[in-house]
């Protein structure tokens, strides 16, 4: 459980004014000295990640952010910083003090609420001032999940931690208790799936990256095989198997060869297209593609990257895609890079955004960051599909997705794209 990835983890946002006890009640869950606590205002000044495996549900990562009502210096950064923990956070649990319900309390649970993301309401130092009926009664307008809690009072703390959990257990979201699958629902019991694994110098050595694996235990929990080659045996590995395989799954950087080796009666897809499907909106996300057929000579391109890592010399968002795309549209295009949780602010600037695998980010993020994209009128795809379309091979590679298939063929009929 301690080694299973954030990205794959429930995300727990915990928000409130400051010296709420936020840290404390984190603390007094996780049994342990995770963050910062003090009497002074503002000890909390970035969001503070803390795995933990919290059972029944599993590896979770608790998101503890700086006070809502901070008015320190850096205020306007950490309550941004806060704000954001909305794009990440599964279920948000609202500390607040006993009788105390401001303006800062009623907005975060009205985000919440818009959001639709689950609300859980702990209503913690009980031990100083008891709750009234009437303030109960006011704050059951925002969430039915309330627990009264002290992280002070040490005798009471399996109550309170139980009472936290069962709540927990009830806001958890259905994808999460029971994840989509990632090719499962692609293959057949008992059928197989043909990875081709570029090892290349992002992959650690010894190792293959964390998709590729979770592809991989994806077909064997649903009682299918994976075989692992590199793109110079795929050939005559596939050559010399008695049936033909369910699918082959290629990195994006080979799928031009991929599809010319695989007979046309296999499918085959790429595993970045596989994760926008699992991680976000592949819908979306081959409806934005098209956009990059209309890219004109100076346009502004944003490619996103869920996280922050040493690039390589052929670096696949900063050096390959970019010049993937000024050769297939003949344009000189200003292409930005941008790495990290969030997204900057000027985004309405650009023609296109194109999203990394994701393999960082959890579900919500990418959902939000889609949403984000459409809110402000630009169009959105992910590295897989946008590598595909530049390679005149993305009508094949999203045959197997039907949905996804059929909302690319409208959205290119739409632009007048030949296919």
């Amino acid at each position: 459980m301690d080694k299973t990835p954030r990205s794959l983890r429930l995300h727990i946002g915990l928000l409130g004014r400051t010296n709420v006890g936020k840290s404390s009640f984190l603390n007094m869950v996780t049994g342990q000295d995770v963050s910062i606590t003090s009497h002074y205002p503002g000890t909390t000044t970035d969001v503070v990640e803390k795995v933990m495996e919290l059972l029944p549900i599993g590896p979770v990562v608790f998101l503890d952010t700086a006070g809502i009502d901070d008015i320190s210096v850096l205020s306007k950064k950490r309550v941004e910083k806060t704000k954001n923990v909305f794009n990440r956070a599964d279920i948000v649990l609202l500390i607040i003090e006993p009788n105390k319900w401001t303006d800062f309390e009623i907005n975060i649970a009205n985000e919440a609420n818009d959001r639709k993301t689950p609300l859980v309401i702990i209503i913690n130092k009980i031990d100083v001032e008891v709750p009234t009926q009437a303030f109960l009664e006011e704050i059951k307008v925002y969430s039915k999940s309330i627990v009264l809690a002290s992280s002070i009072n040490k005798n009471n703390r399996d109550e309170y931690v139980n009472c936290f959990k069962k709540f927990i257990i009830e806001a958890t979201p259905n994808d999460h208790l029971m994840p989509p699958a990632l090719i499962g629902d692609l293959l057949p019991s008992g059928g197989i799936a043909v990875l081709i694994v570029p090892i290349d110098l992002e992959a650690p050595k010894g190792r293959i990256i964390l998709p590729q694996v979770q592809t991989i235990r994806d077909a064997l929990d649903n009682d299918a095989a994976a075989l692992v080659v590199k793109e110079r045996e795929y050939v005559h590995i596939l050559d010399s198997l008695k049936y033909p395989p369910d699918i082959v799954i290629c990195d994006s950087q080979v799928v031009l060869k991929m599809v010319a080796d695989t007979p046309r009666d296999i499918k085959c897809t790429t595993f970045s297209i596989l994760f926008a499907r699992y991680k976000s909106d592949l819908v979306e996300m081959a409806k934005g593609a098209v956009a990059i057929e209309n890219l004109k000579p100076k346009d502004k391109v944003l490619m996103l990257e869920g996280c922050t890592h040493h690039p390589i010399e052929d670096d696949i968002g900063r050096v390959k895609i970019p010049r993937w795309l000024k050769q297939y549209t003949g344009a000189d295009l200003e292409i930005d890079m941008f790495s990290g949780r969030d997204l900057p602010e000027n985004i309405k600037e650009y023609k296109l955004i194109i999203q990394c695998g994701s393999c960082m980010l959890n579900r919500k993020e990418c959902i939000c960051r889609i949403e984000q994209a459409k809110a402000n009128g630009v169009p959105i795809t992910n590295y897989g599909v946008c590598i595909s379309y530049t390679q005149g091979v993305l009508e094949r590679v999203l045959e197997p997705f039907e949905a996804a298939l059929d909302a690319y063929l409208e959205e290119c009929s739409k632009n007048g794209v030949a296919i």
